[in-house]
């Protein structure tokens, strides 16, 4: 099999990861209370644990704002240092880290 040309990595893709997860954890709160009048039905058809997963996932959720939220400002403080040490102004090369494409 012939070698495949090198070409450089692309660069990560930057996303609001804390409205995602903010998002995802008020949908498994809302998902809780829209489940609670529904208990007792919930529980005669077996599927009592429903509205405690949500719960769960919601504070899952929580925890994951909270990490996510650390890492944003980890980031913000990486690259802020990085601006005012003059780091990254082309001591890098200028095609990245290279990568097979198979």
């Amino acid at each position: 099999m012939p070698k495949t040309p090198l070409r450089p990595s692309p660069p990560p893709l930057e996303a609001n990861d804390v409205a995602i997860v903010g998002g995802g954890t008020a949908l498994w709160f809302v998902a809780f209370l829209a489940l609670l009048p529904f208990k007792g039905t919930l529980e005669q058809h077996g599927h009592g644990t429903w509205p405690w997963i949500c719960l769960s996932g919601g504070l899952l959720g929580l925890i994951g704002l909270w990490y996510c939220r650390a890492r944003r400002d980890a980031i913000r403080r990486a690259r802020a240092a990085e601006a005012a040490t003059g780091a990254g102004t082309g001591a890098e090369s200028p095609e990245g880290p290279a990568t097979r494409l198979d």
